[in-house]
């Protein structure tokens, strides 16, 4: 197996990925860690997790060299599902349902899938808008919300700054425009059945360098 080095926090819990493929995994990104890991000898390099604004993102540039050095650079999930889209028409790889979004322009904005984490256990702090869209269609389809619901669940969480994104404070946020039993009914559906697309793009590109 080429030496691969996956960067990873909260988008999938690390056993499970390490039971998906055999890699050297480091946290979440930052700026010159593309870099580091090309000199490191990375043949492949998985870009899932990366910081947003706690320091400098992943540049542009970095990706490129390590493409120019003939390494594959994949995307998905998060920041590498926005690099990707920036960058697969320069060599790099991007895999799963938010790159293709991205992509197509149908997301256009980094929040979509930022969100806050424990540095310690990574675990998630809040909600990423991603989750909470396929969440809303989730629910919508399901028969616990209509449409008008969704739309107004989905306002209220693009009203909420992305480090404060919960299910709870999206209904609050809803303020009188949802009755309360539709809250209740959307906050249990959102407990037990949430939608979790981050983790589902960041099993694909795991399997899909597997099979490389």
């Amino acid at each position: 197996m080429p030496k691969t080095i996956v960067f990873l926090g909260p988008s999938l819990d690390r056993a499970v990925a390490e039971k998906i493929l055999a890699a050297e995994y480091r946290p979440p990104a930052k700026r010159g860690d593309i870099l580091r890991a090309a000199a490191d000898g990375a043949e492949i390099i998985v870009l899932i997790d990366g910081v947003f604004h706690q320091e400098a993102a992943v540049a542009h540039r970095e990706v490129l060299a390590a493409v120019k050095q003939g390494i594959t650079v994949v995307g998905a999930s998060s920041m590498g599902a926005l690099r990707a889209a920036e960058l697969y028409t320069l060599g790099m790889t991007g895999i799963g349902k938010i790159f293709g979004l991205y992509r197509d322009g149908k997301l256009v904005s980094d929040d979509e899938v930022a969100l806050v984490f424990d540095p310690g256990s990574g675990i998630a702090l809040s909600e990423p808008l991603i989750n909470i869209r396929c969440t809303l269609h989730k629910a919508e389809a399901a028969g616990i919300i209509t449409a008008a619901d969704n739309a107004v669940l989905l306002a209220a969480a693009k009203s909420v700054f992305y480090p404060q994104r919960t299910y709870k404070k999206i209904a609050a946020a809803a303020g009188d425009a949802l009755d309360a039993a539709t809250k209740e009914r959307f906050l249990l559906f959102a407990a037990t059945s949430p939608a979790d697309q981050k983790k589902e793009d960041a099993i694909a590109a795991l399997e899909y360098v597997r099979n490389l």
